[in-house]
């Protein structure tokens, strides 16, 4: 640690050390978009900067560790009373600088709290940190590719937990529950099948959808080799990355360029990365609230805070500032540490007009960054339906898209209500809500929109990109567990035969397809519907299932890379889906069919006809000319598993049946 010194030139030396200013409202605020909030180190000064308007005084804390010890120095910062900006300049090299804030409100000062742009942070994330990006980076981090992207229309989606990918010993990942788990290659499970960064190759998704690891508050990182888990869906510092997933979480530099690390693998083998942020609630209104009282939550007119988040706060990216913190904060995920997407979390508690300047200032920076979100809330809201960024006013949202919850429980049941039973295992209600999701929320001719369905009683989509089609997730039950509770007599056969007619339905609707990870595998929870803080037992992926269920994986990855061989699948607008998709009229409410006719989207094969049946027994259908079958329900062979000469076809219980004519 250098000394401290601070640089009094002309600009800050007029500026005071106290504010007295006092404001009727939070609009009559100043505030400040030049997006250099936090501190701005280079090896000659660092500056630090706080918005902090309605406080009067703040100051700066230093110290030579993230936890413990005496601070090495402090001083006040400067206020700008036209900015709302407090600042100081630090003269020297302080990389490798931990540091805290504090203000003082009604001549009381707060407790030491760190910065809410901080970039890093020290153990447990209460100390700031300052460093030079630059010595964390990789090598070859400059030289860094990312996997090609032609179109939106090509995502596959996958979405994982750090820790479960590797934490049990069937992963033979030595870095288990780490970011360098996700860096080591060659790792298998018992019987020698692979697992973590190559079973992820294997499988062929393009994006990799992991659950936060930004700094959250859950989890004492102190602990080394602790067992605590959580999902991570309380935010600590936004900025700043977890510490339990680095090898070393006291020191703050570790955790950065060991997840640097993994993202250049993750590059290196074809798969892109999305980075799930939760800017709808924080763990505590702690530091906002010290910092800027009241501001950055909504209320409702008495004055009570509002809770869309079902969290106990509800973060207003309404007002200027709020709409600013979380767009630099995904500028700097995208540009220092090459995120290739993000997935808001209840993304309709924020508003349509920050959502769209996120896309429209992520997409000039990247034009391939995939945006998508949660477009419910968990709660009323003071901010009005219509400025909200829900699934039904995603018309509005530029290159965003929402997630599908009607293909989801219009697939396999609804999603609280676990022994309701989907059309996959025999509801014979829900094949309008099928036909909904096939055609990716969007507007078609053959669609019954008076007929009830779950959720979707208008096409809200003008495109099939910003619709997510899923039947699983890391919220609720497992699929396996979730069909195994809502059809208790059925064989081990019948729920594979499900489970695989379930995300048919998704491959080869025209939404973009979402994994959760173990689908391919059976994973199960043990019938734990919401595993948030559950242990490893329950929420570890154990490699062997792969073994175990190696038909069910083959299935699995055949079907995304039929998908991903076969554009017709794929068309990338609602136009398209109009003139090349046609459903088939099909007398019983268990049996959908349709054919994607003309070589649509230029696919190679002229016709394809898809038939879902959800029934308990066969069902025959009329067939006209000669098909090549490359999908009987049980197994995917695009280069065909048999020719159908005869005028029938038989599609089996809870199966599907996939057919193509050149």
């Amino acid at each position: 640690m250098i000394s401290f010194l601070l640089v009094t030139h002309a600009v800050l030396a007029q500026q005071p050390k106290t504010n007295s200013l006092k404001y009727k409202s939070f609009e009559e605020y100043p505030v400040y978009l030049r997006g250099d909030l936090g501190v701005t180190y280079t090896p000659e000064k660092t500056i630090v900067k706080l918005w902090s308007p309605n406080v009067e005084e703040a100051k700066i804390n230093l110290y030579q560790q993230g936890d413990g010890g005496n601070a090495t120095a402090n001083t006040n910062l400067l206020y700008d009373a036209k900015t709302g900006v407090w600042q100081t300049i630090l003269n020297g090299d302080y990389h490798n600088t931990y540091y805290t804030l504090q203000v003082k409100n009604n001549g009381k000062w707060s407790k030491e709290m760190p910065d809410p742009y901080a970039k890093g942070v020290g153990v447990n994330g209460n100390r700031g940190l300052i460093f030079d990006a630059k010595q964390t980076n990789p090598s070859q981090w400059n030289s860094d590719v990312k996997p090609e992207l032609k179109s939106f229309s090509d995502v596959v989606l996958y979405e994982a937990h750090v820790r479960d990918i590797s934490i049990d010993n069937s992963s033979g990942i030595k870095n288990k529950g780490k970011f360098l788990g996700l860096t080591e290659t060659n790792t298998t499970n018992d019987f020698g099948e692979s697992t973590g960064l190559d079973h992820l190759k294997e499988m062929g998704i393009t994006h990799f959808h992991l659950l936060p690891f930004f700094d959250y508050k859950s989890v004492d990182e102190s602990i080394e080799n602790q067992k605590q888990y959580n999902w991570g869906y309380d935010p600590q510092n936004y900025n700043a990355l977890e510490g339990s997933y680095a090898t070393n979480a006291h020191d703050g530099l570790v955790r950065i360029q060991e997840f640097k690390q993994m993202v250049q693998s993750l590059h290196q083998n074809g798969i892109r990365l999305i980075m799930d942020v939760v800017y709808n609630h924080t763990s505590s209104t702690a530091i906002f609230d010290e910092l800027v009282p009241g501001y950055y939550y909504r209320t409702w007119p008495n004055g009570k805070r509002s809770d869309a988040t079902a969290c106990g706060n509800e973060f207003a990216s309404d007002r200027i500032m709020g709409r600013q913190f979380m767009l630099e904060s995904v500028k700097y995920w995208a540009t220092e540490y090459h995120v290739d997407g993000f997935r808001f979390d209840l993304m309709a508690v924020h508003d349509i007009e920050t959502m769209n300047l996120i896309s429209k200032e992520l997409h000039q920076l990247d034009s391939t960054i995939f945006l998508y979100g949660e477009g419910w809330t968990a709660g009323d809201s003071p901010l009005p339906i219509e400025k909200r960024a829900l699934k039904n006013n995603v018309k509005q949202l530029n290159q965003i898209a929402v997630f599908s919850d009607d293909i989801r429980d219009g697939a396999k049941g609804h999603w609280s209500k676990v022994t309701e039973k989907g059309f996959v295992s025999g509801n014979p209600n829900l094949k309008e809500v099928i036909h909904f999701g096939i055609v990716a929320s969007t507007n078609h001719t053959q669609m019954k929109y008076d007929k009830k369905r779950n959720y979707g009683q208008f096409p809200y989509s003008d495109a099939p990109t910003k619709v997510i089609g899923y039947v699983s997730c890391h919220d609720n039950n497992t699929l396996y567990d979730k069909l195994k509770i809502a059809n208790p007599l059925a064989s081990e056969q019948e729920l594979l035969a499900m489970d695989r007619l379930a995300n048919t339905i998704v491959f080869t609707a025209q939404s973009i397809p979402f994994l959760h990870m173990g689908e391919e595998m059976k994973r199960t929870k043990n019938g734990v519907e919401n595993s948030y803080n559950a242990p490893d037992s329950i929420n570890k992926i154990n490699w062997n299932w792969k073994h175990d269920n190696v038909a069910l994986f083959d299935y699995y990855k055949n079907l995304i890379r039929l998908r991903k061989n076969h554009p017709a699948f794929k068309m990338p607008t609602e136009k398209m889906i109009q003139e090349h998709l046609e459903f088939l009229d099909l007398e019983s409410p268990l049996l959908v069919g349709f054919t994607l006719r003309n070589h649509a989207n230029g696919d190679s094969w002229k016709n394809i006809s898809v038939y879902f049946n959800g029934d308990s027994k066969p069902i025959t259908q009329k067939l006209e000319g000669t098909w090549t079958l490359i999908c009987n329900g049980e197994k995917i062979n695009e280069n065909g598993i048999e020719s159908i000469t005869s005028k029938l076809i038989t599609i089996p219980a809870r199966s599907a049946v996939i057919l193509y004519q050149d």
